[in-house]
């Protein structure tokens, strides 16, 4: 990876000195620290008990799944940088883990646009058709096209990769949090505008393309929900959508707001900059999580099941004599 530029020099690796300005690091590392804690065992959590009980090998639970493993990628790449930042004070990363980091990183959120993509259409289906959802959402057209969905975001990351590799670096800061596009692009020694231009049309096709694909499949949910005479086959339709309408907002507000800030000409200074992209990269993660192992009745009672059975195994033996002594 060398850049292509005789004003650049070979950059080893990158000092992050976006939190250097801050006067509580520690707290917030502690914040971070705990959120990416708790994604890890909720994703984790939710994936175990989709894999282990074969009631769940279902395409809703194996996109749910899906989205659980996205997260972890999603926010893995940005909260371990932050945390050796802020609590382990390792600011220097290498130029090759600084890269690989931002592309799997962004290869994450165009993965997570595209599963709720995908879970949108499988909410349409199942209430729109209920009859044929079994027949045209099978779990082998699942797995194609969640593949698909990390081919596409693999293939889309590949010419912003190339041009990041030929970028000239003067000086190895990045002023932001962690290893992202923006922060990469800005930390070299040439004008950022041509750089942008590439993931501009990207964030166009996300913002402009998924978002109100999702919408119009609610919409049509919503048409189709509103057309039953029973209430209280209405009530459960929205409650089997909730759980996906709080992880598109999750997803989706965070850029949208950023988005119209820069578009009516408001400047965000670094920190308000930071903070953005804070949330952005680990509030979805942490609530996807909770929002599908508590709204979803299935995975809330094979985890009840799975807490009821370690507690009864975790049973004194004095107890359990007692018990048998009695009976």
């Amino acid at each position: 990876m060398n850049p292509g530029n005789d004003t650049g020099v070979r950059v080893q690796q990158f000092t992050i000195i976006g939190f250097d300005h801050l006067s509580h690091q520690k707290l917030l590392g502690c914040l971070i620290l705990m959120s990416y804690s708790l994604t890890l065992l909720g994703s984790g959590t939710n994936i175990c008990l989709i894999l282990t009980e074969r009631r769940l090998h279902r395409p809703m639970y194996i996109l749910i799944c899906n989205l659980a493993l996205v997260d972890i990628v999603f926010t893995t790449c940005a909260s371990t940088t932050m945390i050796s930042v802020l609590l382990a004070e390792m600011k220097t990363i290498s130029y090759y883990s600084c890269f690989s980091r931002m592309y799997a990183f962004h290869v994450g959120d165009i993965t997570t646009c595209l599963a709720l993509s995908l879970m949108a259409v499988d909410r349409l289906v199942a209430i729109s058709l209920p009859l044929r959802y079994h027949s045209i959402l099978t779990n082998s057209r699942i797995f194609m096209l969640i593949a698909l969905t990390w081919l596409i975001a693999i293939c889309v990351m590949i010419p912003l990769g190339l041009i990041i590799v030929n970028l000239p670096y003067c000086q190895p800061t990045i002023r932001y949090v962690y290893c992202d596009y923006p922060a990469m692009v800005r930390a070299a020694c040439a004008d950022p505008e041509p750089s942008f231009r590439t993931p501009t049309i990207i964030g166009v096709w996300v913002l402009c393309g998924q978002l109100p694909f999702v919408f119009l499949t609610y919409v049509k949910i919503a048409y189709t929900v509103l057309k039953l005479p029973n209430k209280e086959s209405q009530r459960q339709m929205i409650e089997t959508c909730t759980s996906h309408v709080i992880a598109v907002a999750c997803y989706f507000v965070p850029k949208v707001v950023s988005m119209l800030l820069t578009r009516i000409g408001v400047k965000l200074n670094l920190t308000e900059r930071n903070s953005v992209v804070i949330v952005s990269s680990t509030v979805p993660s942490l609530l996807n999580p909770i929002v599908y192992c508590l709204r979803t009745k299935e995975i809330r009672m094979q985890l009840l099941k799975i807490l009821s059975n370690l507690m009864a195994r975790k049973e004194s033996p004095s107890v359990r004599t007692k018990k048998q002594y009695f009976t």
